[in-house]
């Protein structure tokens, strides 16, 4: 008789979905459905298979990972990484929002764009000052 304790797939999604810093809302759009979905899902102890490669396709990780996630091996790997006395660090992941990024390139085209309206308004102006002249 096996005393180990099955693992409950929704958690793991959900310990995943935390350390990829997403909140349900978002990985719900990823997949097509809504935010009590994922609720429901992430409260489930299991998850059908074709659902399950959908989540860790919008989750960046494989059905596997999912299945065989395990909280002790993270911070493992993480104590193993950083309590390393090596003078080499090793990035695990994005150092930036991608989506604040976006934003700062529309915030570039949107000045650039006022000002290529300003320069033109000048142009008009010259022109008819020029025009009126004559």
């Amino acid at each position: 008789m096996s005393t180990a304790k099955p693992k409950h797939i929704g958690r793991n999604i959900s310990r995943i979905r935390e350390l990829r810093d997403m909140k349900q809302e978002a990985l719900a759009i990823a997949i097509g459905t809504n935010q009590q979905s994922i609720s429901i899902i992430e409260g489930s102890e299991s998850v059908d298979e074709e659902k399950l490669k959908t989540i860790a396709k919008a989750l960046g990780v494989t059905p596997e990972i999912i299945k065989n996630f395990s909280e002790e091996a993270v911070f493992n790997m993480i104590g193993n990484i950083y309590n390393d006395n090596s003078s080499s660090a090793i990035n695990l992941g994005c150092t930036f929002n991608p989506f604040d990024k976006l934003l700062e390139a529309f915030d570039k085209n949107e000045k650039l764009y006022e000002r290529l309206v300003e320069a033109e308004k000048e142009k008009v102006a010259l022109l008819e000052k020029l025009l009126s002249g004559k």
